[in-house]
């Protein structure tokens, strides 16, 4: 976006406030009834959407396993860039993810982490050096540069870079290519792709940090409702699906709006930060219980776990027995998309890794057996998954659709 056009661009006004089944069976069964969110049927009425690219249509309908790309198509572009939202959507993916996080004037743009420090040149920027700082981020100490100490003004003269380009280097091609995209600019590239492509183009959007914005008069979840109900977002039945590490943040949200909601789940003994601030002393592994599924139920309805929440790897790395994560889920009508899954050798399992006859630090960045690891994933039954790498994952998930 221009900087004649942000005038456009929605500002954070309110700062005040608070054993693995059957493959097709349980992909059937997981599919949530119309009572879980008070969805009527309205297919006329979402097909005419879809003509016109607006919003419409549950998300009962998307595909199953569905595709949602990680970050856009982020194995061949820099994260959180058009460029990767694009190529994303061209190989087919289903859904698209976009992480959000405030501009100091109060702007939602589209980063993994309010540090920018890795994946934009600002630290080459002479005219951001005394922004450079240290902060206390969920408890964690970091040293660079953040979004919400520049307004979006100063962002958008930032380029994006690669994240891990030890990792990619063959994506170091587009460093500078992209600037940061405003969510905004998203919604607006999401209605103008849909009225051209004669169909909703999905999202997925996680607010970042939630408690510790709030905490600085940046709260996403009041600004984010707003540009849902702006683009027509905000229902049950709209292409979006809401996402956080924080249960508070999605609780909120279902006060707000009725868009999907599904909560994120780490590793088994990590504590949410909101309920670290609120003195909560439950972990992840109370919340996938069939105790803490039911209650996540009450006002999400999904989660997203780590991969290895769903099949645990071993001391050696290789993948072990499934858990019953994806059953109790199913139970209580929760829809399960783990993340993520990459083609990368150093990101897979120890068993689906290929050595290609080269040293080991060569070959950490070829490609090992993702087809044999999809296989693994799918036949749980999870109802989609995030991948870096959205072609891929749809030749993937091709063999376990109708």
């Amino acid at each position: 976006m221009t900087q004649g056009a942000q005038g456009g661009v929605e500002r954070l006004g309110d700062r005040g406030g608070d054993g693995a089944p059957g493959r097709r069976t349980v992909l059937g069964a997981a599919v949530l009834g119309g009572a879980a969110l008070g969805v009527a049927s309205a297919a006329p009425a979402a097909a005419a959407d879809a003509r016109h690219g607006r919003p419409g249509g549950s998300y009962r309908n998307l595909p199953r396993p569905t595709v949602i790309a990680h970050r856009g198509a982020s194995g061949y572009r820099p994260e959180h860039t058009l460029g990767a939202y694009r190529l994303a959507l061209d190989m087919g993916a289903d859904v698209i993810e976009q992480d959000l996080v405030p501009t100091r004037d109060g702007h939602l743009v589209c980063r993994h982490e309010n540090d920018i420090t890795g994946t934009t040149d600002v630290a080459d920027r002479p005219e951001f050096a005394d922004r450079r700082t240290t902060k206390r981020v969920d408890g964690a100490t970091l040293t660079g540069w953040f979004t919400e100490d520049l307004t979006l003004a100063e962002l958008k003269t930032l380029r994006t870079r690669e994240r891990i380009p030890r990792n990619r280097p063959k994506n170091t091609l587009y460093d500078g290519r992209w600037p940061v995209p405003a969510f905004e600019e998203v919604l607006r590239w999401a209605e103008r792709e849909g009225r051209r492509r004669g169909r909703p183009v999905w999202l997925h959007v996680e607010t970042k940090h939630p408690t510790y914005f709030r905490g600085l008069g940046l709260g996403l979840e009041e600004p984010l409702a707003r540009l849902l109900r702006r683009y027509g977002r905000h229902r049950a039945d709209s292409p979006v699906f809401l996402q956080s590490f924080e249960p508070g943040s999605m609780r909120r949200m279902a006060r707000l709006v009725s868009s999907p909601r599904v909560v994120l789940l780490s590793a088994p003994a990590d504590r949410p930060w909101d309920f670290v601030e609120a003195g909560d002393p439950r972990t992840v592994a109370d919340l996938i219980t069939p105790e803490g599924l039911g209650w996540i139920s009450s006002f999400a309805q999904g989660i997203g776990p780590s991969l290895d929440l769903v099949v645990p790897r071993g001391a050696d790395g290789a993948l072990g027995r499934p858990t019953t994560l994806v059953r109790d889920a199913h139970r209580e009508d929760l829809l399960v998309h783990p993340y993520t899954l990459r083609n990368e050798n150093s990101f897979l399992p120890a068993d689906f890794r290929r050595d290609h006859g080269l040293d080991p630090a060569a070959a950490a960045n070829e490609y090992g057996d993702v087809f044999g690891a999809y296989r693994r994933y799918l036949a749980t039954g999870i109802d989609g998954i995030f991948t870096d790498h959205p072609d891929t994952g749809l030749l993937a998930a091709a063999d376990f659709r109708d």
